[in-house]
């Protein structure tokens, strides 16, 4: 008798579900950004700070709505936002709307990768498009919003 294991595992190198190829994609991108960004001297930072940093606004954000918008739970937000005010990316400053709340504000070096990030993403889909040509990656692009969007997951909590 076959090893369902095995047999489940075959099916799934030869035809990925959604998740697989959700994950492929995802550590692909992830893999070629911080590996762009550490060559760049940003060898600091992790994926998961991505959460924060994909999000934050060049004039600041409030952690709640990091949180919401990364669709991250506020403390693996706050904790997130800890470590990269440790290593300089960020720092914490009075939200002038609010006098109870903080923002969470971009230092210069926060602001220079967060540039950088998005100039490395751009080239990213540049390329991607390259690969699989123009009209290809604009449907892709197309049916991944689509699939994300129905999937509720477009800038929303979990």
């Amino acid at each position: 008798m076959d090893d369902p294991r095995a047999s489940r595992a075959a099916a799934k190198a030869e035809h990925p579900d959604l998740g697989v190829l959700a994950g492929r994609l995802l550590f692909a991108v992830q893999g070629a950004l911080f590996g762009r960004l550490a060559a760049e001297g940003f060898d600091d930072l992790r994926p998961q700070h991505g959460a924060v940093l994909a999000w934050l606004d060049a004039d600041g954000s409030r952690a709640t709505d990091l949180a919401r918008r990364s669709g991250q739970h506020k403390q693996v937000v706050g904790k997130l936002v800890d470590e990269l005010e440790a290593l300089g990316y960020v720092e914490r400053h009075p939200d002038p709307d609010d006098r109870r709340a903080k923002l969470v504000v971009p230092t210069a070096r926060g602001r220079r990768q967060m540039a950088r990030s998005d100039a490395i993403v751009a080239d990213l889909e540049g390329e991607l498009g390259a690969a699989v040509g123009p009209e290809a990656y604009a449907q892709f692009d197309a049916g991944l919003r689509a699939v994300v969007e129905a999937a509720g997951t477009v800038g929303g909590p979990r």
